[in-house]
């Protein structure tokens, strides 16, 4: 069972007391008529257009399209024997639902002809009642004819941003998998050969020793010489794995871009091959947590990298053309660029505009006098 509030719209832009005025209104123009007979009828009538109201928002299938039509012979009614037609409000944001195209269409013009054919057959048949209101009625008129459509866009705007998420977390994902088979690949193409000649020589070497010593010394030297070059290439894989080049990470990160669909430009003025190993490393993690809050919170499509220097700093700057809330901005990733940087003395300025979102990471140059040293 929904909550009392539910008959009203969401996500209108108008107060929900602005609605609560909406529904006690009707009652003051039903009781300034002098027919008990009009007066009950209007309350019944009242009463009937909010309970069709309650029941049928956001239900699909035919519910929607007869919900509608009591609304309609209502909305009718309500204008002409009482001049409220403030009822168009609510079956606009009821017709922006709609998600059938033709059904959207169809239900709008109809909403939009039978209410200004009930104003202005009211509006002829009792001047004085809708003469005092003029102005509302023409803003009215306007709600009936914009809100639909705003309503209909919001929505699919809201899905679209539904979509694009659920595709960003896809392309993460993805990359996961990618990175796994990597490593998988390099392991099977490090190891397996290595590991399989290593296995084959310590069997031959097992049969040979009590038939021909020197052959056995000479398969054992090969085991260890193998075991070591083996062991030579882990260590290289490991040490790839924990340190990304700036020059491969900043490719890395437009082929991302790329596959979410982002348009980038990715300048580079500094001499990416004098930058010490420590601020390479560091500036590559905080680049590649920049670019992956971009895909996945920022919901832009373009997005702005320059790698800089000046003489006593080197400088990252992401920006895009996208929003975050206000918990974002203390959100886990943002606060491990902050340890990171932390660590070697480096700061991060974040600025937030209404045309989008830019992180500002300085490192000192100094970090590479000392690794000299």
């Amino acid at each position: 069972m929904r909550d009392w509030y539910h008959i009203f719209a969401k996500n209108t832009g108008l107060s929900l007391y602005i609605w609560i005025v909406f529904c006690v209104l009707p009652f003051y123009f039903i009781f300034r008529s002098t027919s008990s007979l009009e007066i009950v009828f209007g309350v019944v009538a009242t009463a009937l257009f909010f309970a069709v109201f309650w029941l049928t928002y956001n239900v699909e299938g035919p519910k929607i399209y007869i919900g509608l039509s009591i609304e309609f012979v209502i909305n009718i009614i309500m204008t002409y024997l009482f001049g409220y037609v403030y009822f168009a409000l609510f079956i606009a944001f009821y017709v922006g639902i709609i998600r059938n195209r033709a059904g959207f269409i169809s239900m709008y013009v109809i909403h939009l002809v039978t209410t200004i054919a009930a104003m202005v057959v009211g509006f002829i048949g009792d001047y004085s009642l809708f003469i005092s209101h003029l102005p509302f009625l023409i803003m009215t008129v306007l709600g009936v004819i914009l809100i639909p459509i705003g309503k209909r866009s919001r929505i699919q705007t809201e899905e679209l941003e539904d979509q694009l998420a659920d595709a960003n977390q896809k392309i993460a994902e993805l990359a996961i998998a990618d990175e796994r088979n990597r490593i998988a690949r390099d392991l099977h193409d490090t190891l397996g050969q290595k590991l399989s000649m290593i296995g084959l020589k310590s069997e031959l070497s097992s049969k040979l020793i009590d038939i021909d010593t020197v052959k056995a010394k000479n398969e054992l030297e090969d085991i260890h010489h193998t075991s070591r070059q083996a062991l030579k290439e882990v260590r290289e894989l490991i040490g790839n794995m924990r340190h990304n080049g700036l020059a491969e990470e900043l490719e890395r990160v437009g082929d991302i871009l790329d596959t979410a669909g982002i348009d980038h430009e990715i300048t580079v003025d500094a001499e990416i091959g004098k930058i010490p190993e420590l601020s390479e490393n560091i500036l590559s993690m905080c680049l590649k947590e920049a670019v992956n809050n971009v895909i996945r919170h920022a919901g832009a499509d373009y997005s702005f990298i320059e790698l800089s220097e000046s003489k006593r700093d080197l400088l990252l700057k992401v920006s895009d053309n996208g929003t975050r809330n206000k918990q974002f901005l203390n959100g886990n990733g943002l606060d491990g660029m902050r340890e990171r940087l932390a660590f070697v003395s480096g700061e991060m300025h974040i600025t937030q505009t209404p045309e989008g979102f830019e992180i500002n990471v300085s490192v000192p140059k100094i970090l590479k006098e000392r690794e000299e040293g």
